[in-house]
């Protein structure tokens, strides 16, 4: 039993398969995905995924490559559309310096927004960070984002950093980076944070695993990020999956 906790099965990399493919996952383990919305348009293709699949959960928000396109009534589709017990999550919301397709200004900003929202709804949030990891921590720390708390996805930062996360309520969530060649900083985060602290995500079609790397990612591919971690925490695979999907259906508040 597997609950992959970041997903985007919207993707249209999953049209001619994407049926076939998510009831065979289930069947085959995964247990529960939580599919979270990236764009404007994705928000309403998460919620039919998860009206559809009794085992698919949805996170709602902008990512910030989108953030350019947000305004008050997108703000507002999202505040009617979490009011279904499917939405278990604000994401995936935060910031991305490295392509920086919106302005960083309205970057912070709708993260900021965002999070407000997340509290107004009582919901936790789902994090991207790339290369912003100063600018990151501070808007958690400014919004009290402890309150809601949530998930760190596809976790990039320090040991250090990831420590300094669980302190505001947050999860530190694994994905196929664990299990490339270059991937120390990331087995030192698994190795510091305790396994009550951590979740698996695939964030696919995105960041395949080894040995799979380069093609699409699917859910049934977090058999191999499950492994690597039991290796680095020296327990059973089952001791991973196990735990980690029991702390993913605490995050959601699921039963």
């Amino acid at each position: 039993m597997i609950f992959d906790t970041h997903a985007h099965y919207d993707d249209e990399r999953f049209d001619e398969d994407r049926d076939s493919l998510l009831k065979q996952l289930h069947q085959e383990g995964i247990s529960y995905i939580l599919n979270a919305s990236a764009s404007p348009e994705s928000l309403e293709a998460t919620m039919e995924l998860a009206e559809k699949y009794p085992f698919v959960y949805a996170a709602l928000g902008i990512h910030p490559h989108d953030a350019e396109k947000m305004n008050e009534d997108i703000m507002n589709r999202i505040r009617t559309l979490s009011k279904n017990d499917k939405v278990v999550a604000i994401g995936e919301i935060g910031l991305d310096y490295y392509y920086d397709n919106s302005p960083r200004d309205i970057q912070r900003y709708w993260f900021e927004r965002q999070i407000e929202l997340a509290k107004e709804l009582r919901l936790p949030i789902i994090i991207h960070d790339r290369d912003a990891h100063e600018d990151t921590v501070n808007i958690l720390k400014k919004t009290d984002v402890k309150q809601v708390g949530g998930i760190f996805h596809c976790f990039s930062g320090s040991a250090q950093m990831a420590m300094e996360m669980l302190k505001l309520n947050l999860y530190i969530a694994v994905g196929g980076a664990v299990t490339f060649k270059n991937a120390r900083k990331t087995v030192e985060v698994v190795k510091a944070v305790p396994l009550e602290k951590l979740l698996v995500e695939t964030d696919c079609p995105y960041l395949s695993p080894e040995p799979h790397r380069g093609k699409r990612n699917n859910s049934g591919y977090l058999v191999h990020i499950i492994r690597k971690i039991a290796e680095i925490k020296e327990i059973s695979e089952s001791e991973v999956a196990g735990i980690t999907l029991m702390n993913a259906k605490k995050v959601f508040g699921l039963k």
